[in-house]
């Protein structure tokens, strides 16, 4: 395995991110003779945030960055279950958009994209103003399929939230977790692959297993009823749930309970074709898909997602709108901020190559994934991908091993806050 120090991490970073600057050098010269290009970016998150980011700071004011955003601000959904269980405030995981702003010349609107005209090259918002563009960067994220889980809804979600995107969910899930008394029950339903963040559900039930047995609820299990019959990282999750937390977590998959057949989320049920189980907090994570945007302008294929080109990040359906996020297939390339953030940067690349005639490095993703077991010990998992036969390919990965020693597990915990600053300071300056 190899060990991912912070100082290689800031490396591995640094680099793509050295790789734009030097094209930038010359932009003034090609742009000053003719009036700017116009990238619009929907999605403020890892991916829409970073492509602003990198693009306006290589482009130097000679591309218009539009930024297209519906929150004022952006809690990160990664690093949630921090918050939840208590390591981290909702503040902490909250940033503004100031700094892209004043700093970099971005362009934040307030409003959600409602449509896109590709013909026209245009997006509409829902405030009914119309941005046209010469190059549309979408990074909406994912759409929740509630009714993949049958009884649930929207409305259910209130309920029994998912907290799959950050905000609201989250401050709801934390609030009915923390009212929990000792012998009550949480069940939790991770949603099937592929999806948002693959080791996140279980992650979550580590910390809600570590909250419960600091409080001395002796009592309380955290029953996990999967749609899956392996999930990520299970060989270094279950080992750590039975020496930490012995009894409290339990994992059920498909395979074993026949599946979910319906969730009732004000009775606090979830019945399956094996039994039907009880809790007093049900944590409800659907199937997703790309977000709505995504789905509507008819870049999605038929498993929901939308298919790049592996080199650049630009949609196969389009050539001037670039995918990135979680709404973009990303191959072999999983799910999760990280990758987001990574292939941002490419697209920025690409994007200048469009728009200012400058040279193109070949493309590199990277992807390091770390999930906590308790406050102190983490594992991880991750690689480096590259185009292969025209799909984004995993050519060299890692992954933590079972039984590692606690300076190890430490050093990785350490490793991944310290991530957390870097991403969102490279996310929003």
């Amino acid at each position: 395995m190899v060990h991912w120090t912070r100082r290689r991490l800031g490396l591995a970073a640094g680099s793509i991110a050295a790789g734009m600057a030097m094209p930038g050098l010359c932009l003034p010269n090609i742009a000053r003779a003719q009036s700017r290009a116009r990238v619009v970016i929907v999605g403020g998150g890892a991916g829409g945030a970073s492509a602003a980011r990198h693009l306006a700071a290589a482009a130097r004011g000679s591309i218009e960055v539009t930024l297209v955003e519906a929150g004022e601000t952006y809690t990160t959904c990664f690093f949630s279950n921090h918050y939840l269980g208590g390591l981290r405030s909702f503040e902490s995981i909250t940033h503004g958009y100031g700094r892209l702003q004043s700093e970099y010349g971005v362009v934040k609107v307030t409003a959600r994209a409602v449509a896109v005209d590709r013909d026209a090259r245009a997006v509409r918002l829902s405030d009914g103003v119309v941005l046209p563009y010469d190059r549309l960067v979408l990074s909406p994220g994912v759409e929740l399929i509630f009714d993949s889980v049958p009884g649930y809804s929207p409305d259910a979600a209130l309920i029994a939230p998912h907290a799959w995107q950050g905000g609201d969910q989250a401050r709801r899930l934390k609030q009915k977790f923390e009212a929990l008394e000792d012998g009550e029950n949480i069940l939790i339903v991770p949603p099937p692959n592929p999806y948002r963040c693959p080791p996140a559900p279980y992650e979550r039930a580590s910390i809600f297993a570590h909250a419960m047995k600091a409080k001395g609820h002796a009592g309380s299990r955290v029953i996990i009823l999967d749609t899956k019959e392996k999930f990520a990282k299970q060989g270094l999750f279950q080992p750590g749930w039975e020496s930490h937390y012995p009894g409290m977590v339990e994992w059920i998959g498909v395979d074993m309970h026949g599946g979910v057949l319906e969730v009732d989320a004000a009775a606090g049920t979830v019945t399956t074709d094996l039994d039907i189980f009880e809790g007093a907090l049900l944590n409800i994570i659907p199937a997703q898909r790309a977000g709505a945007i995504a789905q509507e302008c008819g870049l999605a294929d038929a498993g929901g997602y939308c298919p790049v080109e592996a080199d650049s990040m630009r949609s196969r359906l389009d050539p001037n709108i670039f995918v990135i996020g979680d709404s973009a297939d990303g191959d072999d390339l999983p799910k999760s901020a990280y990758a987001a953030n990574s292939q941002a940067q490419i697209a920025a690349l690409n994007l200048l190559g469009d728009l200012a005639g400058t040279p193109l490095a070949p493309a590199h993703y990277i992807n390091t994934c770390w999930s906590m077991i308790m406050p102190g010990e983490s594992v991880m998992e991750g690689g480096e991908y590259a185009p292969e036969d025209g799909r984004i390919a995993n050519v060299r990965g890692f992954i933590s091993q079972p039984g590692e020693d606690a300076a190890v597990r430490l050093s990785n915990f350490n490793d991944s806050l310290a991530w957390y600053d870097m991403i969102t300071t490279d996310m929003f300056g």
